[in-house]
């Protein structure tokens, strides 16, 4: 303690304190107190030690650390209250606190750091990057950008199952040694003279770990460290006795702090390790704002799927089904089309693979069933004077395991007066070919009530020819890429392709090989033909674009054409159109 009077000199000061400031022989006394304890170092503290002298404030409490004469250094704890008026002084007191700052930094280090790997952990890792993006945001001597490299190991878990978590945990140990190697070597190749330190390695949790690059140059650097993580890690791993390999699946993340924040930051590298994951693992993969912009799009129509069948936002359009021989219109096939409030109008290749995986498809489903039901039996009864055609409809096998399909075609058929002949399901050759059980009886169920089973894009799945003897299947649809790899003959039916079949194709994304023909094709469409018939299946060719492809199939002994040579999807008003000119081009 030390007696301060109201000009900031020292009046008297007791043995400790001239132990504690270790001043030596030179006495206290006299002395100037707020530099023996540097309360001048800032403003407020230094303006708030005035006002005590001066008697318009209470007491001051504050903490300093200070060098003492032999170089160490001490955490004090300084406090100044006023004595009894008539003093005229100060109360200067110091309480060593070195001991307890110590403890503190301890338990915080404890706290911050992963007891296993002994990196930051992941509430220091997103203190430090909150920092970081605050201060690269505005510190115009840097780059302003920041990196991060997020990967987890994989396959770790089976290290865990089946050698324990002690060799589990000298797993991740070795691997946070070789992030850390991967650090200091970045640092080295930094540009000479930045600020920029080691990138910071940290374990998030598990067997995640991050790479965080402040004042990054761009993606190159990130790219260089995810590429030297990946060939780290390569190498195998001895661990007492226990020789491991792994891998790591890495996402990378590179861009301005100003744009960012933590938490879109880490969203970003999330998805980024998805997809390196998706794609194959032992890879990095860099963040692609479009391909996040998909994922995105894909949530929300996720998320909206179900709702959209109440409000009545799907469509139904349909593409005629036109003979070979005589170029009539025997049918139609029902293809949905969803009237997005935000997308607008979405074709089903956009979310048809979504309603299935959340098994919306049982309620769109049984829509488009009833719907196009309904539309057949309309146009039947609208065109007493000819034959009526069929509607053919598409049904996911999840429909079936899900559902009562025989139960709801049933019912709809009954409601609407349609009769089963002229409604066709679809089902995709790689989901009828594994069919047993349940599917197999629905749709045996299904063909006894005489509805028509087709298979729709025979020929790219698992054509087991023995097993489709065994179905209940009418229709073979085969696929359009077969009729694209179609070889033409100079001044047959045109000679080729039609300029306009071909560009109709190509906006549609539907031209695939049509520029470099395959004979195979021809041959394969053959023996598909003779085959199916063989079986007494008839045949429906997809893709038809042009007159010579057309010419070529009927040769063949196609029953049915489907493509835009005929057609493309129109609303139901058009195909009544159609069936009431009966002006369906001619093959």
């Amino acid at each position: 303690m030390a007696v301060v009077d109201r000009d900031g000199l020292v009046v008297t000061a007791n043995g400790a304190m001239e132990t504690l400031l270790g001043t030596g022989p030179d006495p206290l006394v006299g002395r100037v107190a707020a530099d023996l304890v540097d309360l001048a170092s800032d403003t407020r503290t230094w303006h708030a030690y005035r006002e005590v002298l001066r008697g318009r404030q209470a007491r001051l409490r504050c903490t300093r650390r200070l060098k003492q004469p032999d170089g160490t250094w001490l955490w004090v704890q300084v406090s100044v209250a006023p004595l009894p008026e008539a003093e005229r002084a100060v109360l200067l007191s110091v309480a060593d606190i070195s001991a307890n700052r110590q403890l503190q930094a301890r338990l915080r280090h404890l706290q911050m750091h992963d007891p296993v790997t002994r990196l930051p952990n992941r509430t220091l890792f997103f203190e430090q990057l909150s920092a970081a993006l605050e201060r690269e945001a505005y510190d115009e001597a840097g780059t302003g950008r920041i990196g991060l490299v997020y990967l987890d190991l994989d396959g770790f878990k089976a290290v865990n199952d089946t050698l324990g978590h002690r060799v589990g945990d000298r797993l991740l140990t070795a691997v946070a040694e070789r992030l850390t190697r991967c650090a200091d070597e970045a640092a080295l190749l930094r540009t000479a003279g930045t600020a920029a330190g080691a990138p910071l390695v940290a374990r998030l949790g598990g067997d995640e770990f991050a790479l965080l690059v402040e004042d990054s140059t761009g993606t190159e650097q990130l790219a260089d460290l995810a590429d030297s993580v990946l060939k780290a890690l390569q190498a195998p791993f001895d661990l007492a006795g226990q020789r491991l390999s792994v891998s790591a699946s890495i996402g990378v993340v590179e861009r301005q702090s100003a744009s960012t924040t933590a938490t879109g930051l880490m969203q970003a590298a999330d998805t980024t390790l998805y997809w390196a994951k998706a794609d194959g693992k032992a890879r990095w993969t860099l963040f692609d704002p479009e391909r996040n912009a998909h994922r995105m799009t894909r949530q929300a129509l996720s998320s909206t799927l179900r709702a959209a069948v109440g409000r009545g936002e799907f469509v139904l359009e349909y593409q005629p089904l036109v003979g070979m021989a005589q170029g009539e219109v025997r049918g139609v096939e029902a293809l949905v089309r969803w009237h997005h409030p935000q997308f607008g109008l979405l074709t089903p290749n956009r979310f048809i693979s979504l309603a299935e995986e959340d098994g919306s498809i049982v309620q769109l489903g049984r829509w488009i069933l009833a719907t196009a039901c309904r539309q057949a039996r309309r146009w039947q009864t609208d065109h007493p004077d000819r034959a009526p055609i069929f509607v053919s409809v598409n049904v996911a096998v999840r429909q079936v395991w899900d559902s009562d399909l025989v139960a709801d075609v049933a019912e709809i058929l009954a409601e609407t007066g349609l009769a089963p002949h002229l409604l066709q399901l679809e089902l995709t050759e790689s989901a009828l070919m594994g069919s047993a059980g349940r599917p197999l009886q629905a749709l045996k169920a299904l063909s006894d009530m005489g509805v028509r089973i087709a298979i729709d894009d025979f020929g790219t799945g698992y054509s087991n020819l023995a097993y489709l003897s065994r179905l209940p299947v009418s229709v073979l649809k085969l696929d359009g890429a077969f009729v694209r790899g179609f070889q033409y003959e100079a001044g047959e039916e045109g000679g080729g392709p039609g300029a306009a079949g071909v560009a109709a194709a190509a906006a549609a994304g539907d031209v695939g090989d049509a520029g470099q023909p395959n004979p195979a094709d021809e041959i394969i469409v053959e023996a598909l033909v003779q085959l199916a018939h063989r079986l007494g299946l008839s045949v429906t060719a997809e893709g038809v674009e042009t007159d010579a492809q057309a010419s070529r199939l009927r040769r063949l002994g196609c029953d049915t054409g489907q493509g835009w040579l005929y057609s493309r999807a129109v609303p139901p008003e058009r195909i009544a159109e159609l069936l009431g000119a009966a002006a369906c081009p001619q093959a």
